[in-house]
């Protein structure tokens, strides 16, 4: 019976199975040809959209031969986009799928080169976030959901490579030695307050963010990890719009921010402003330190009253094409600052060395500080007939930046103290005038980069303090010469570069070298001494990028780069708001160089991934240093005793999940070596680090989107010291009106907390040192975005303009 069941279950399944046939898929295919060269074009992005719904369906990128296969398609109408850049987009109807022929040939379809994208087709699928070129990686902000919804500085957290601590301090490649620009230039709004700016600035204003790791020789050789570059959005057309953006955040304050461009012919102009109010706060600090020869125990706990104050900034950028070969670009950005503070702490101080009395009292500081920040520049662009990318452009840019401290110190409730009341002030600016010529020479497969620049700056420092003295009876503030210390600090730079760039059907070169000489005469004006030195640095960079199948790359980067002191670590200013924790800058320091050397592989699509891993090395490093002056005053300045090496591996992704969820990662893990003499001893310090980021963006539609994140990073690794750990984390969601024009946000950053305690140590064979804040963490936001008017041409800029990014000092 057995024997008889089997063979006709057997049938009777095999007839089932037959009976289920699969739905019939459709094929699309087709081939890209450059009408100039009549060939193949590789590369070019194909997109297949709903005719019906407009919805994204697929996408791949054509092969090497110009190729292109979509398959598993619904038998339906659609669209087919074709974009290249440096091409005119195409849209092509695809209306001939049927179940009996379920392939569709669209043929040859020939892209004409184009010096504009025309904006034709409307691309609604999800683009990747993460795109690795051959010496930098780019975030690609709007394409994050959540842009709508956060800052500038919500958007750095997210990008690969940087890392944002609990007090919004920011390191790229586990570096504080970098540059930030906005627009491939350095600018006054992110000289003396970057923080204050990027809370403040919606990441609506933003493009993408790149990141630089190993800048090409055209830019100045300052910056030992790299480069941030901000690139604002500039929808810059005939017409004009704008984007106006009102924020309330608890516990910071309000802000607001209006962008716009206008274009009328061949005139154009574009920028941003913003202004804000920090609101009065509150948070406690404090200080401890333990010196072990004679023991001794000095404490120092209180509250800093943040008192208010307000900032604003604005940029504006204008274009005037005289003609198809000639253009006049000009440049204005400027920024300032105010805020008041005070703080009143109990210190405390014992000891077990004989005859020396515990000591009490309320140390009381009421001071503030100031900032200012302006440049101004210009360039002429000279393009030629035979080849409309050759380039000749020279630029002028003129800096002031200045920074203004003041503070008022005294005690009260003494007991076994009697320290002076005093008052401090300290002006430090800095002024320069810089000088540059550009040109580009392209060829077939090779492109040419060379051009000069000089330099003029002149950094300044000057130092008032009076002491509170008794004479004939009656108390009055008197001048204190002794602690006066004013500069004069001159620093030019002179340097000449070459880069060539050599373009295969797979491979991608880049090589230059850049040649500086820097000449420093320093007049130190209150003790009558100077200081006059000199130095040449040659350095090279190369990068190398190979194109593999399926939309992969390998990069391989060496530069060699170079940091010189800033103002604020050479500032001789004695900081004494604190008396028994002072601090002061070195101007004897000298300039850092460093080695980095990386290899990166990524793959790009409907999602993305990318891996680097890369060794800096640098030798001489400025580093902040603690010493000892006696058992309750230390003192933190600069010096170049540092050797640092830094194993860093990093990974990050995007992937969408349908159409309505997006995945964002990155995890950076290394190890950091650094060691180096200071005060008679040699100190090493090594550990591993860590920075991770995941985000995820939910949109169910009719202009909804929510969006989650979560991120932790492992302490510092300091030369003699380190710091704890942190997290943090973020909810927000927003709702767009009037067809897109009216959008509302709502932000919650890190809801489990109310205060983030962040903590610095300095550990010695003499002595430990620790700085505790508990800055507020929570908080939240309620913004209001408005869009208006209507633009229909792009605006002309210069390909090169002054990038002085040859300073530490951000």
């Amino acid at each position: 019976m057995k024997t008889t069941l089997l063979p006709f279950l057997l049938l009777l399944l095999s007839v089932a199975t037959l009976a289920q046939t699969p739905p019939i898929k459709g094929v699309v295919k087709g081939i890209i040809i450059d009408s100039a060269k009549n060939a193949p074009l590789g590369y070019a992005t194909i997109a297949l959209v709903d005719a019906a719904t407009k919805a994204p369906v697929k996408s791949t990128l054509t092969k090497d031969n110009g190729t292109f296969e979509l398959k598993d398609l619904e038998i339906k109408n659609y669209l087919l986009n074709v974009i290249s850049v440096g091409y005119t987009s195409k849209t092509i109807g695809i209306n001939t799928l049927s179940s009996t022929k379920p392939e569709a040939d669209a043929g040859r379809i020939i892209l004409a080169p184009s010096n504009a994208q025309l904006g034709e087709v409307k691309i609604t699928a999800a683009k990747p976030l993460v795109k690795q070129e051959i010496d930098r990686m780019s975030y690609d902000v709007q394409a994050d959901p959540e842009s709508k919804a956060q800052t500038a500085m919500d958007m750095l957290r997210k990008v690969p490579l940087v890392t944002i601590d609990g007090d919004d301090n920011i390191q790229l490649q586990g570096s504080g030695s970098y540059r930030i620009f906005i627009n491939g230039k350095p600018s006054a709004l992110l000289t003396n307050n970057p923080k204050d700016v990027l809370r403040a600035m919606p990441a609506t204003n933003i493009q993408k963010i790149e990141v630089i790791t190993t800048p090409p020789a055209k830019y100045d050789a300052e910056g030992l990890a790299g480069i941030i570059n901000i690139i604002t959005s500039k929808k810059t057309d005939d017409g004009y719009n704008g984007t106006v953006t009102a924020r309330y955040n608890f516990p910071w304050g309000p802000n607001i921010n209006l962008s716009t461009t206008y274009k009328q012919g061949k005139f154009g102009l574009s920028g941003f402003l913003g202004t804000g109010r920090q609101v009065p706060t509150k948070f406690e600090s404090g200080s401890y330190r333990e010196t072990y020869s004679p023991a001794s125990v000095f404490t120092q706990n209180g509250i800093f009253d943040n008192a208010g104050g307000g900032w604003g900034y604005g940029s504006v950028e204008t274009s005037y094409e005289i003609d198809t070969l000639n253009l006049l670009t000009a440049s204005l950005n400027y920024n300032f600052g105010d805020f008041r503070n005070s703080s009143n702490k109990l210190t405390q101080f014992s000891s077990q060395a004989p005859g020396i009395l515990p000591q009490s009292y309320n140390l009381i500081n009421i001071g503030g500080n100031g900032y200012t920040g302006t440049d101004v520049s210009f360039n002429y662009q000279l393009g030629f007939k035979r080849n409309k990318q050759q380039l000749l452009t020279t630029s002028y840019r003129y800096t002031d930046y200045n920074n203004g401290q003041h503070n008022d110190i005294s005690s009260i409730n003494d007991v076994n103290y009697n320290g002076p009341d005093y008052t401090q002030r300290n002006n430090a600016g800095e002024q320069a005038h810089t000088f540059q010529v550009d040109y580009i020479q392209p060829m077939k497969k090779l492109t040419l980069e060379a051009g000069a620049k000089a330099i003029l700056r002149k950094n300044t420092s000057e130092t008032e303090a009076t002491v509170f003295s008794i004479r004939n009876g009656q108390g009055s503030f008197v001048e204190d010469p002794s602690r006066e210390n004013d500069l004069i600090y001159h620093q030019d730079v002179y340097s000449l570069y070459n880069s060539y760039t050599y373009k295969l059907t797979k491979w991608v070169f880049k090589a230059g070298a850049r040649l500086e000489r820097t000449q420093v005469d320093a007049n130190f004006v209150t003790n009558a001494t100077t200081l006059n030195m000199g130095y040449t640095n040659i350095v090279p960079s190369l990068s190398a990028q190979l194109m593999l199948p399926k939309n992969q790359s390998l990069t391989f980067g060496y530069t060699n780069r170079l940091e010189r002191p800033s103002i604020y670590q050479l500032n001789p200013f004695v900081d004494r708001s604190n008396p028994q924790i002072i601090s002061t800058g070195n101007p004897n320091l000298r300039p850092v160089i460093s080695d980095l050397i990386e290899l990166t592989y990524s793959k790009s699509g409907t999602g993305s991934f990318s891996t680097k891993l890369s060794y800096m090395h640098t030798g001489g490093m400025a580093v902040s240093v603690i010493r000892l002056i006696s058992d309750t005053l230390s003192e933190t300045t600069y010096e170049n005793v540092g050797n640092s090496k830094i194993l860093r591996w990093n990974v990050n992704g995007n992937n969408p999940i349908g159409k309505k969820v997006n995945i964002n990662y990155s995890t950076g893990l290394f190890y950091v070596w650094i060691s180096g003499p200071y005060n008679g001893r040699f100190y090493s310090n090594h550990g591993l680090r860590t920075n991770t980021f995941v985000s995820g963006s939910y949109k169910p539609g009719d202009g909804w989107s929510f969006g989650l994140s979560y991120g932790f990073n492992r302490r510092y690794i300091m030369l003699q010291g380190s710091s704890n750990d942190y997290m943090y984390s973020s909810i927000s969601a927003y709702k767009t009106f009037a067809n897109k024009k009216l959008t509302i946000t709502g932000v919650v950053n890190n809801p489990y907390k109310t205060y983030n305690q962040f903590t610095n140590y300095t550990s010695t064979p003499d002595f430990y040192q620790s700085n505790t804040s508990n800055n507020y963490y929570r908080n939240f936001s309620l913004s209001l975005s408005y869009k208006f008017g209507k633009l229909s041409s792009d605006i002309k800029k210069n390909q090169r303009t002054i990038n002085n990014d040859d300073l530490s000092g951000k």
